[in-house]
């Protein structure tokens, strides 16, 4: 029997073979005309919000056949913010040098990575060889301690993308998903949906996304219109707020003392 994934994999190759001449222009073509694997590595740590990374996971997969490599300080089991652990394939050490996409995502865990030397130093190594920077959530926080944001427009989850990105040198945008040159940063969490078929469009153009879509059913009609906080009016941005409170109040502190004056 075939399985789902199956079919998705074959439908998004028809999407591949339906694109024009220009758009396939855009990426080299290999010895027989069909484009290489793309190579995505994507950060795994301790706190992470699983949907952050597995949404965009997903939707990439396709594109990378052999090539997606989820990485953290060492292979193995990595707990998420809500238990769930997820499976690095490689350690830091071990992670390709050379890149198409690079890929953090936010969580709980987000102030520890903002201070972990060993993961900026891993970021700024294979951003400097990687063809797109790319966050979901408050992934952009840890991008931006790596100084990997430094007069980019850039967003973030809500509660810290106004008063934290900032701090770290960004440009604060109101948007799903902003690029700015080779930066991709997305808002909070569901938008890795958004975010994985905008850089998917990117990669192999709009018939491609469209098609992963599709075959993953994306039509969002959401039981409630609370999405943001103009929307959920100020009650509800409270009561989230209260849950968010620690996050913020310790990624504004990372990123505070990162500016301060070194004695």
């Amino acid at each position: 029997m075939v399985s789902r994934r199956e079919v998705g994999a074959a439908a998004l190759a028809a999407a591949s073979l339906m694109m024009t001449r220009p758009a396939r222009a855009q990426e080299a073509s290999g010895p027989s005309g069909t484009r290489p694997p793309v190579r995505i590595a994507m950060l795994l740590y301790p706190g992470m919000t699983a949907l952050d990374l597995v949404g965009p996971q997903e939707l990439l997969a396709g594109l990378a056949p052999g090539s997606l490599t989820l990485v953290a300080r060492t292979a193995g089991p990595v707990p998420s913010d809500t238990g769930l652990s997820l499976i690095a394939t490689t350690s830091f050490a071990d992670c390709p040098g050379e890149l198409d996409v690079l890929f953090v995502p936010g969580g709980d865990g987000t102030p520890g990575q903002m201070r972990d030397p060993d993961t900026l130093a891993f970021l700024r190594d294979r951003a400097s060889r990687t063809r797109w920077v790319t966050s979901v959530c408050t992934g952009s926080l840890i991008l931006g301690a790596a100084g990997l944001l430094q007069g980019y427009r850039a967003t973030s989850h809500w509660c810290v993308r106004d008063t934290v990105l900032p701090l770290l040198g960004a440009i604060p945008v109101n948007e799903r998903v902003v690029f700015d040159r080779n930066r991709v940063t997305a808002a909070g969490i569901s938008a890795g949906l958004d975010f994985a078929l905008a850089l998917a469009a990117r990669l192999r153009g709009d018939a491609y996304a469209q098609t992963a879509q599709l075959v993953a059913e994306y039509a969002p009609e959401p039981p409630f219109a609370a999405g943001s906080p103009v929307t959920a009016g100020p009650k509800i941005t409270h009561d989230a707020l209260t849950i968010l409170h620690d996050l913020v109040a310790d990624s504004r502190a990372v990123a505070e003392a990162a500016t301060r004056p070194k004695p």
